[in-house]
């Protein structure tokens, strides 16, 4: 039986609790800030990041990781006959993906890519599940058609406090005459085939907990098979969230994760995001 392996990027987030059972390889992607390259982001603190990042003048630059990263990683992950999985975030974010897919042409291994359509514990929720069928003796042709489902039953929603991020980053495309401009306003994105979509604004939190309702609501026609929230410094609202949505999925433990230095640099300051896939 052929062994395959899994392959992600820096910008998937999962559980600890669930890393704890699953073999998973990580290729980073760089962040530049203050003039600085951090070529692996385990090198930043993630909450010591968020106050460079503030001091900062300008805004940190994030790079995908160069295609001999991607080759030599698939050469030496196929020496032993292993087929290799590697699914990274949107390229409508990076061109992470692209990259991939040009070293998995030029690799002496067996490598299928995948674009996840996410980002942080919304692309964990799909690289733990291949990881998990790849241990159980799971065919590549299974875990991708899992690995789809997992994808088409995936929500991720995030709360942005400051526009100024994702205007500085270029990052904010449909979302330009929805949110007319006003840096200072609270939007509600859904991140939608790779898009950023406003589904609600204002001006205070209220924006947010009114929010929250909604989701509650379509939260109980579903059966949710996992959950998470993230958060950029915005740790009070994502405990908010986490209090409201337990009382409705008991059943369900809901970590709060601090995001990666790749995500809080487009979303900015404040900003937190919940994620859930459904049975």
């Amino acid at each position: 039986m052929t062994n395959i392996k899994i392959v992600t990027d820096s910008s998937c987030i999962i559980d600890s609790e669930r890393m704890k059972s699953i073999d998973i390889h990580t290729i980073s992607l760089s962040i530049m800030i203050d003039g600085v390259i951090y070529a692996n982001q385990n090198e930043l603190d993630s909450q010591e990041f968020m106050s460079m990042m503030e001091k900062s003048p300008s805004l940190p630059k994030t790079s995908q990781p160069p295609i001999g990263e991607f080759i030599d990683l698939y050469d030496e992950l196929g020496k032993d006959g292993s087929e290799i999985i590697s699914i990274h975030l949107t390229e409508k974010l990076s061109g992470t993906v692209n990259t991939a897919r040009q070293a998995a042409q030029m690799s002496k291994s067996n490598v299928t890519v995948v674009d996840s359509d996410y980002i942080d514990q919304a692309l964990g929720f799909q690289v733990y599940e291949a990881a998990q069928m790849a241990q159980k003796g799971a065919t590549v042709e299974q875990i991708l058609a899992h690995i789809e489902d997992v994808k088409d039953k995936t929500e991720l929603y995030i709360g942005v406090a400051t526009l100024e991020n994702l205007v500085k980053g270029g990052r904010i495309g449909k979302m330009v005459g929805a949110v007319s401009g006003f840096l200072n306003m609270k939007v509600l994105c859904e991140l939608n085939n790779g898009e950023l979509e406003v589904v609600a604004k204002g001006r205070g939190n209220k924006t947010f907990t009114k929010w929250v309702k909604t989701l509650e609501e379509k939260l109980t026609t579903y059966s949710v098979n996992c959950l998470g929230i993230s958060e950029a410094d915005g740790k009070d609202i994502a405990e908010e969230l986490k209090a409201s949505l337990s009382k409705m999925i008991p059943s369900i433990d809901i970590p709060i994760i601090h995001t990666t230095p790749l995500v809080a640099t487009h979303a900015g300051k404040g900003a937190f995001a919940v994620m859930f896939y459904t049975n």
